[in-house]
């Protein structure tokens, strides 16, 4: 089979296209949006005017021509798959993947089907979420998922979410992350057949390992999807 040309452009490899939204918090290594959480090129794009809020509380299909232009320019740059800073995207799934041209990742929540089938008999995913009022049916049927699994959500007031609603220039990373371990606790204590966990939250990466070893859970977040994606796109060579 004849090898598809290559198409023309300035940049070239493998890149993960990033779709960041219109933030000003500290990001720390981990966090989708922080270039050392990655030890692969990837490209970021911020979709200026859309905000965290405008995915979450209002409705992603207003916003869908700027994702659309996003995508757009993140492929003509070479990106061979794309992925989104925020788990709500999950809505506009379906919208987005009809449009990209090369592989699109809307959220964490996407590895919802897969974790359900792989856990133990009797368990189950439980979701940590930063609104969960927020999080409808829809958002679950975007990724193939049914609602009504274990979840917990980040504190409403709590440090993480103030900070990312205050744009704070400079957080207490172990603040934000005891802040996560009790949102885990009390996810657990509620929900005794929980075998693994996913974080809706793109920004929860940082805390994933920290999570892990303390609850012995695997965890999944943006980080382990987009990792999956990329070893697809360039599998290992192992010699012969």
């Amino acid at each position: 089979m004849t090898p598809p040309a290559t198409p023309r452009r300035a940049i070239h490899g493998t890149m993960i296209g990033i779709i960041v939204l219109d933030t000003g918090f500290r990001r720390l290594p981990g966090d989708i949006a922080h270039a050392d959480t990655w030890p692969f090129p990837v490209q970021f794009k911020v979709v200026r005017g859309v905000r965290p809020a405008d995915v979450i509380e209002g409705d992603p299909r207003h916003s869908l021509n700027a994702f659309r232009t996003a995508i757009d320019e993140l492929v003509a740059l070479g990106c061979t798959a794309i992925t989104t800073s925020c788990g709500f995207l999950a809505a506009v799934q379906d919208e987005l993947v009809r449009h990209s041209p090369v592989p699109f990742l809307s959220s964490t929540l996407l590895q919802i089907p897969m974790v359900q089938r792989i856990l133990p008999a009797g368990k189950k995913p439980g979701l940590i979420v930063s609104d969960p009022q927020a999080l409808s049916e829809h958002h679950f049927h975007g990724v193939g998922a049914t609602a009504g699994l274990p979840m917990a959500a980040l504190p409403m007031n709590g440090v993480l979410l103030s900070n990312m609603r205050e744009h704070a220039t400079e957080v207490d990373a172990a603040a934000q992350e005891a802040e996560v371990i009790s949102t885990v606790a009390e996810l657990l204590a509620d929900h005794e057949n929980v075998g693994a966990l996913v974080f809706e939250c793109a920004n929860l990466p940082p805390y994933s390992a920290a999570v892990s070893r303390h609850f012995g859970l695997p965890v999944y977040d943006i980080v382990t999807l987009v990792h999956w994606m990329h070893l697809s796109l360039v599998p290992p060579d192992y010699p012969r």
